[in-house]
Parts: structure tokens; C-alpha cells; sequence
């Protein structure tokens, strides 16, 4: 594999072998394989000249390269760019739509929903539908702001789409279309608008489905630069939102993505951007992570609930165990397991502690250290970056979320360490997300604190994580 030894190149995470990557796009499992396409730019490690590549996994977790699926074709739809769509099963043929992109004469561009098949067992050769874009416009009578990225079900004989959009000085706004063919469209209504104040102006990768007995709409909203998500009701293809949440707080996951597997789960990846500049990503000659695989759960609280997929386990190997112990101001704890590539579970009973919580990447002297920190009487659960690398370029503002435990619920930290790539699950139900650059080699230590008072550790796991890249790849 390319640019292995880079330092912050994460080893569990999917990426490209080089240069850019950014959406998911088409996840699928096709014929018992999980499919991942994704937008990429093959020349270079910044955005431009999008491409869907391709990679195929047999469990979820460990994947291989595949040759590029779409590229833009010059002289149609799409010859500057391919851009995000969805991948379905149309009476055993496996189809995509996705957003063909060309400029106009002033640079402004044309964004239009396409068609592509393929026959193959694994996906690799597609064909364009010949009478692309099968959308030839936005819907009449609106001053739009984008017309991308799709998502597309079947109700009986009648297949539906939705399509991200904005209202230009109203809001974001999901288009619905309807087709008996997939090759003729019928525009509906929006399905849903928002506040531009309160939402954005945009929203990009609408991702519409059921999941209990409530439906969720996913949206990643411009300006905002992350992922919103709303439980609400779907009636007479109107959705009407009942609760709102922040898909990942952390500052890095956007553009999220998200089918159901054979085994009837909801499993969801995003992009995670970087946090260093475009220099810098081009001496590494790569940009962007892929999340792990996530699965979604109606969760207790009418909210959203996430866990990683517990195929991740498959990646674990050397492993330390503690079952109970005090963490106070005065006596940190040294976990004797360290390294760049990790799972951390811990289970803490919040009690006298104003804030505790974990330090990872840590140098030695603590010169280098990030820190993953709740505060009980808040709620407010961060990734404090400010020491996480003595790189002065890179990006280092704080993000939180708030996490409310009820009356005697411990609070449960799943943390995955990945080189540059920090994710982080409490009780289920809240992520963050973060990139770090440490720049010592020496930066791989763990430690539990507690400030303001002692917390109880009712238990710790931590394993060291082998690459997605191995022998199953």
C-alpha cells in the first residue's frame, strides 16, 4: 500500500491508496460484498476533477481496491465531474444516480441527476444511461442554490428520489421526483424546507429513510460544515420533523451516507476532513479518512443512537484489562498499553470528579497530549486539541456535545485512536469526531485524570488494532 509510513496516515480507517477523497457515495451490499464508492480526485491530494472510485469488503471491515467506476466523459452531463449519488437494486440490476456536473459559459455549474448500471457480480464495469441527465433542470419556479445528491426508494411500482437543494433567502430545502422507470422524472414537491438562520442555505446529501417506528433525514447543510439529523414523520411524502440532532460534533464528520445491510441494520460511513492545510496535504499526497462503519438505533431518548459495527472487533489484538479503579487530581492513571492505533473502552461512575476523562497521543513530558473530557455537571463531553501536536499549522479548536445521563447511568467511552483520526461513542448515543497531527514519534502514550475530585473506573479495556489493509483485504 502507498504512503504507509506516513505517521498520520490512519491504518484502520478506509482511504484511497493517494490523493483525494471526500463523500461516500453508492454504499450497498451487493451479493453478500459491502460496497463503498466514494468521490476522489486521482491526480491530485485537493478537491477537482471528481471521480467515483471504488472499494469492495466481504465483512465490513477490511477492504480492497477497485478500479475507478465513473470518471466525467468529455462533451456530456458530466464532463467535470461526478458527484455523490446512491446505489439501489432496480429487479436485479445494480443502479446508481448520481449528479452530473458542467460549467457554464460565466463558470457557474449545471448539476443534473444520471443514471448507471452494471451487471457484474462485483460492480466493476458501468454503464451510463445514454439518455443522461434524466432530470433536465430544477423545478420550475424556485431561485435554487444547488441541485445534488440523491437518494432513491421504491413504494410498489413507483420509484421515489430525493434531491439536495436550497431556496435562495428562504433555506435548504430536500426535492421529491417519482418514476415508474427510473428514466422519467416527475417532480413532486420539497419535502421538507428549512430556516437559513437556523440550517443553512443548503443542504447538501439528503439521506431519507425508516428506521423504528419514526423517519430520519439526514442533511449536511452549507454553510454549517456538518451533518444535522432529523426524527420526524413521513406522511403523504411530506416529512415533518419532531426531533433535531448533530449527527457528530467533533468537527470533522460530513456528508454521511447510510443503507441497510443484509442483516437489516442501518449502517452509516462519512467523510472526515482534515485539519491541516493544502500544502500540507499535498507533501502527504493523500486527503481525507473514511469514518468506521456505524450503525444506527432509535435510541431511549427520541434521539439518534450510533455504535461502531461490531465487525471492528475483528481488528483487535493485544489487549489490557482493569477492572476497578480511583482516578484522582493527585493519582493519574498510566495505562500500560500504548500506541498510535487503539480501542478504549471505559466505564466511569461520575461522581465527585468536576472533570475526568482520558489523554491520548500523549509525549512523555506531556508536551503533546489530547484530551477526551466530561464534565458531570454540564454534561459537556469535548476533545480538547490545544497540546495535540506542536505543529502550529494545524487546526486545534476544541469541539464538544452535550451527553445527559440519567439518575445513576455510568458513562461509557468508546474511543478509536487511528494515527491522525480520534472517534469517540459515549452511552450510544453521542460521537465526536476529530483529526490530530502529532508531530513526536513519542506521542503514544494513555492516561486517565480526574480534576475537582476523584472518579471511580469501573472498568477498562484497551487493545491494540490491526490494519484494515491485512491479509483479508
Amino acid at each position: 500500500m502507498l504512503l504507509a509510513g506516513d505517521p498520520h496516515r490512519p491504518q484502520y480507517h478506509f482511504l484511497p491508496p493517494s490523493n483525494w477523497l471526500n463523500d461516500p457515495n453508492g454504499l450497498i451490499q451487493w451479493k453478500g460484498q459491502y460496497h463503498l464508492f466514494y468521490q476522489y480526485n486521482p491526480f491530485e491530494p485537493v478537491w477537482g476533477a471528481i471521480h467515483w472510485a471504488h472499494a469492495i469488503s466481504d465483512d465490513l471491515v477490511h477492504w480492497r481496491d477497485l478500479p475507478i467506476a465513473l470518471a466525467p466523459t468529455p462533451g456530456t452531463v458530466d464532463e467535470y465531474g461526478v458527484f455523490s449519488g446512491c446505489a439501489f437494486d432496480s429487479d436485479g440490476v445494480a443502479t446508481v444516480m448520481y449528479t452530473g456536473v458542467r460549467r457554464r459559459a460565466d463558470g457557474s455549474r449545471i448539476e443534473l441527476p444520471c443514471l448507471a448500471t452494471s451487471t457484474d457480480d462485483d460492480l466493476v464495469r458501468w454503464e451510463k444511461y445514454r439518455g443522461n441527465p434524466v432530470i433536465a433542470s430544477a423545478p420550475p419556479g424556485f431561485d435554487v442554490l444547488g441541485f445534488r445528491d440523491h437518494g432513491v426508494w421504491r413504494e410498489g411500482d413507483t420509484w421515489y428520489q430525493v434531491i439536495g437543494s436550497g431556496i435562495r433567502g428562504v433555506g435548504g430545502t430536500v426535492f421529491l421526483y417519482r418514476s415508474l422507470d427510473l428514466m422519467h422524472w416527475e417532480y413532486v414537491h420539497p419535502i421538507c424546507t428549512g430556516d437559513r438562520g437556523e440550517s443553512g442555505e443548503m443542504w447538501e446529501c439528503p439521506d431519507l429513510f425508516p428506521l423504528g417506528d419514526v423517519h430520519v433525514l439526514m442533511i449536511s447543510p452549507i454553510p454549517l460544515g456538518k451533518t444535522l439529523y432529523f426524527l420526524g414523520s413521513f406522511r403523504e411524502h411530506r416529512f415533518e420533523a419532531q426531533h433535531r440532532g448533530v449527527v457528530d460534533d467533533g468537527g470533522y464528520f460530513y456528508a454521511p451516507q447510510s443503507f441497510t445491510d443484509d442483516h437489516g441494520r442501518r449502517v452509516m460511513f462519512g467523510w472526515l476532513r482534515e485539519g491541516r492545510d493544502p500544502s500540507a496535504q499535498r507533501a502527504a499526497a493523500w486527503a481525507g479518512v473514511m469514518s468506521l462503519p456505524r450503525v444506527l438505533l432509535p435510541a431511549a431518548d427520541g434521539a439518534l443512537g450510533v455504535e461502531p459495527a461490531p465487525e471492528l472487533n475483528a481488528l483487535r489484538g493485544r489487549h489490557l484489562g482493569v477492572d476497578s479503579a480511583t482516578v484522582s487530581p493527585a493519582t493519574p492513571m498510566q495505562v500500560g498499553v500504548q500506541g498510535v492505533a487503539l480501542e478504549i473502552v471505559a466505564e466511569f461512575v461520575p461522581a465527585q470528579a468536576g472533570q475526568f476523562g482520558l489523554k491520548v497521543r500523549c509525549a512523555p513530558d506531556g508536551s503533546e497530549q489530547t484530551l477526551i473530557a466530561f464534565e458531570p455537571g454540564s454534561g459537556w463531553l469535548s476533545i480538547d486539541r490545544e497540546r495535540s501536536s506542536q505543529d502550529a499549522a494545524v487546526d486545534r479548536e476544541p469541539h464538544g456535545t452535550h451527553v445527559k445521563l440519567a439518575a445513576g447511568e455510568n458513562l461509557t467511552l468508546r474511543i478509536f485512536v487511528d494515527r491522525s483520526v480520534i472517534e469517540v461513542y459515549a452511552n450510544a448515543r453521542a460521537t465526536l469526531t476529530s483529526r490530530i497531527y502529532p508531530s513526536r514519534d513519542d506521542s503514544v502514550g494513555v492516561e486517565l485524570f480526574a480534576h475537582e475530585g476523584p472518579v471511580r473506573l469501573k472498568k477498562l479495556d484497551v487493545w491494540e488494532m490491526g490494519s484494515v489493509w491485512g491479509a483479508n483485504a
